[in-house]
Order: C-alpha cells, then sequence, then structure tokens
C-alpha cells in the first residue's frame, strides 16, 4: 500500500501527509526557542571550575559504566566532529529533490524547525541545570584553559550528538512516510544512526561527553526527530495520533489525551 500520490506527493485522500498548524507549531517551535534561550543564559551564569577544583578530582568519582572515559582529551577528534555535525541540518534539505516531498515542502520543513527548536531547547535547558563535569576536565595532559573552559561543567547530555540525530532521523522519517515500499528504507535508516553515531564516538574520543551522555543524546534526538512528524500525520493516514478522550469514571467525568494507532 502506498500512502502517496507519486503525481501528487499527496495522500490517498488527496490531502498533505501532514497537517501544521501555525499557530500550535508555531507556540511550540516558539517554546523550544525560548528554552534554548533560557538555558543558554542558566549556563553562562553557571560558575566556572577553578585550578583548586581540579586539584580535588578524582577518576573513581565517576560511576562505573563511564570511567573509562574520564581522561580523555583530542583536539583533533573534537574539530572532526564538527563536519557530520554540521553536514548533518543539510541533509534534510535533500528532500527537495524527491518530486513526492515538493508539495508538501512547507509543512515538512515547518516541522523541521519544530524538531531542531525542540532538540536544542531540550539540551540547552539540561545543560543549564545540570553540573556534570566533562571528561577532558579529567585529562591532565590537556591544556589547562580546555579544563576550566566556560562550558567544562556541561558534559549531561551530549547536545551535538542529540542535535544530529534530531536531524537525521526526521529526514529519514519523512522518506519512510512519502516512500513506504521503498528498498532504500534500510539504508535511509542506517546512515541516520550511523551519522550521530559517529558523532558522538568522536565527541567520546574528545573528551566532551561520556559514554551515557552520548547514549542519551542519541536516543533524545531520535524520538524527536521520529515523533514530531508522525504525531502530525493526519488521521486519514496510518500512524500515531493524539486523540481527545472524555469518559466517566466513578460517576466523575474526567478529560484528557491517549496516544492511538491505527492499522
Amino acid at each position: 500500500m502506498c500512502w502517496v500520490d507519486p503525481s501528487t506527493g499527496l495522500g490517498q485522500s488527496g490531502s498533505r501527509l501532514y497537517h501544521t498548524n501555525v499557530i500550535k507549531d508555531g507556540a511550540i517551535t516558539a517554546g523550544g526557542i525560548a528554552m534554548a534561550v533560557t538555558g543558554s543564559m542558566m549556563i553562562l551564569d553557571k560558575p566556572k571550575l577553578t585550578e583548586n577544583d581540579l586539584r580535588g578530582l578524582d577518576k573513581s568519582q565517576v560511576n562505573a559504566f563511564d570511567r573509562f572515559g574520564a581522561g580523555y582529551y583530542s583536539k583533533s577528534a573534537q574539530e572532526l566532529s564538527d563536519i557530520p555535525f554540521y553536514t548533518s541540518f543539510a541533509l534534510p534539505l535533500l528532500l527537495l529533490a524527491d518530486k513526492e516531498a515538493l508539495p508538501q515542502a512547507g509543512d515538512i520543513y515547518f516541522l523541521y524547525a519544530e524538531t531542531v527548536s525542540l532538540a536544542g531547547g531540550l539540551y540547552a535547558l539540561t545543560a543549564g541545570l545540570t553540573n556534570r563535569k566533562r571528561p577532558n576536565v579529567y585529562a591532565t595532559q590537556a591544556p589547562l584553559e580546555e579544563r576550566l573552559h566556560k562550558y567544562a561543567t556541561n558534559s549531561f547530555y551530549a547536545g551535538h550528538t542529540s542535535a544530529t540525530a534530531s536531524a537525521t532521523f526526521f529526514a529519514a522519517k519523512v522518506f519512510h512516510d512519502l516512500h513506504p515500499d521503498s528498498p532504500w528504507k534500510p539504508v535511509v535508516w542506517g546512515a541516520a544512526a550511523a551519522v550521530p553515531a559517529t558523532v558522538g564516538y568522536l565527541r567520546l574520543k574528545a573528551g566532551k561527553h561520556f559514554l551515557s551522555d552520548n547514549l542519551l543524546g542519541f536516543t533524545i534526538g531520535a524520538g524527536i526527530g521520529i515523533l514530531v512528524p508522525e504525531l502530525h500525520k493526519r488521521k486519514d493516514q496510518l500512524g500515531w495520533n493524539l486523540v481527545p478522550v472524555t469518559e466517566t469514571l466513578a460517576g466523575e467525568f474526567t478529560q484528557g489525551v491517549a496516544l492511538t494507532r491505527r492499522f
């Protein structure tokens, strides 16, 4: 079954594949941006580490799962990680070469903006509220300015990995929805996972994040990249939907929402 008419790029009912609302989705996007701004301000207000803080450091203070990474430092790995990181943001633009995506480009890139804002906002707010030292803070071979950098306590969680995953998984999810029968789906999903995994590995080797930071960042970013388009699929399309629910329990009228999937 194909959900998209190849001649129009629209769904079986002749409608758009995704439903967007300028007011509601605009507010969500603005909320993500507000979180990013607020989180960034909190990050800047965090107290910097001092040389005295470094004297009291001990790798045994790091949990056993992440301890192997404490002390990692590589400037080259850090610089190399920026290449797939920045490149990932352009990957959804490849959909412009897809004739089935073009008629819905407005909806797709509106949702992409929402995805990026949520991923960035959630990371910034989390980093602003936590003070986990980066692995390179434990690296006695690293330059002192690196160990005392103003962002040295922003290890939790991996923002580069999360942002990259949100972009690549968003592109893969849209491709999947537009081409449900494509034999290229495994390749597209594999690439979507490989790019942020590469970023995560390089950030680990650079001493910017522990393994758990990267795993969480990957999961959050991928989740946002998949769920934003999935939750905006029109009701006449197969997939997940948020729907209002009303029922009476013990004689009391209650309201709420439910996550449903049509098969």
